[in-house]
């Protein structure tokens, strides 16, 4: 079985000063809204076949969710290189925080901070686009089905994209499991990348298991809702609404050495063994490297 790495994290010394670049000014801004809502009432606009909006993701969604990211849990990101600038690549990401936020913020941390801004083309369960709002802006922002058929397209076209092979099993879990990996399922991940050629980039994020931390489950809740868990935590529902607000964590995200799939051929998609033991190393790798980010983190807050 292929030999699973340990994502590595560069020392804060090695790391160069590079100054954030000065905010627009209140009249630029001002004339790029105009020029936004110009474009939305004449429908100068385009979307992909799969509902994704640029024009929307950046001038709107984008930007709400640059303070969670850059304020609220101060997101540190490791390892950008690893990700290609203009090629397509598979990013597979532990998941977790009851609600997906750490998808959003993987997001907007290789659109902000990777050299080439890159699009994230996120994966999602069925259940996202069946919610009314949400399904339609996760449309936007780029995301589609989780079927390999969506990811095969994407990857052929060059595009990141980005799985959580855990799904609801991770973002789920009860507080007890937290950083412990659910189940990767059957490797379908696996078998885009190989049918593809296309890289696999493990990823760990460590910070998303405390916003909200699941000390309950109210399994009858959910049958009636017709979702997979209805979340207890320290603040939801004791507070209502109050208690939506995430905890402010502290966020790390590291990118891992790419996992080269092209030198397989397609063939090897088919191929159960192979296809189990791809599975395996990313998992493990993924584990390793929580473990790093654990032990680099102060503390959960900080």
């Amino acid at each position: 079985m292929p030999e699973a790495r340990v994502i590595p994290l560069r020392p804060d010394d090695d790391e160069p000063f590079v100054p954030l670049p000065a905010p627009p000014a209140w009249d630029d801004q001002v004339a790029g809204g105009l020029d936004f809502l110009e474009r939305r009432l004449t429908g100068e606009y385009e979307t992909d076949e799969f509902g994704f909006d640029p024009d929307l993701a950046d001038h709107v969604l984008l930007p709400i969710l640059r303070p969670l990211f850059q304020k609220w849990f101060r997101v540190e990101t490791f390892g950008l290189e690893n990700v290609p600038a203009d090629s397509g690549a598979l990013v597979v990401a532990n998941h977790s925080g009851t609600i997906p936020i750490d998808a959003l913020m993987t997001t907007v941390a290789l659109h902000d901070e990777h050299p080439a801004s890159r699009r994230f083309r996120l994966l999602g369960a069925d259940l996202v686009f069946d919610i009314p709002l949400v399904g339609a802006m996760a449309r936007k922002l780029g995301a589609t089905l989780a079927c390999n058929e969506d990811a095969e397209r994407l990857l052929t076209e060059g595009e990141l994209v980005g799985v959580f092979p855990e799904g609801f099993k991770g973002i789920g879990k009860p507080f007890r499991d937290r950083y412990t990996l659910q189940r990767f399922g059957r490797g379908g991940f696996v078998s885009a990348a190989l049918r593809t050629g296309a890289p696999i980039i493990p990823c760990a994020i460590v910070g998303a298991e405390e916003i909200y931390p699941m000390i309950g489950n109210a399994k009858t809740a959910a049958r009636l809702l017709g979702v997979p868990y209805f979340p207890i935590t320290p603040t939801f529902p004791l507070l209502g609404p109050l208690g939506l607000v995430p905890l402010p964590s502290k966020w790390l995200i590291a990118f891992g050495e790419p996992i080269e799939t092209a030198s397989y051929g397609p063939a090897a998609a088919e191929d159960p063994m192979l296809v189990f033991n791809l599975t395996d190393q990313v998992r493990e790798t993924i584990q390793h490297s929580l473990y790093q980010l654990l032990l680099r983190r102060r503390s959960v807050f900080s």
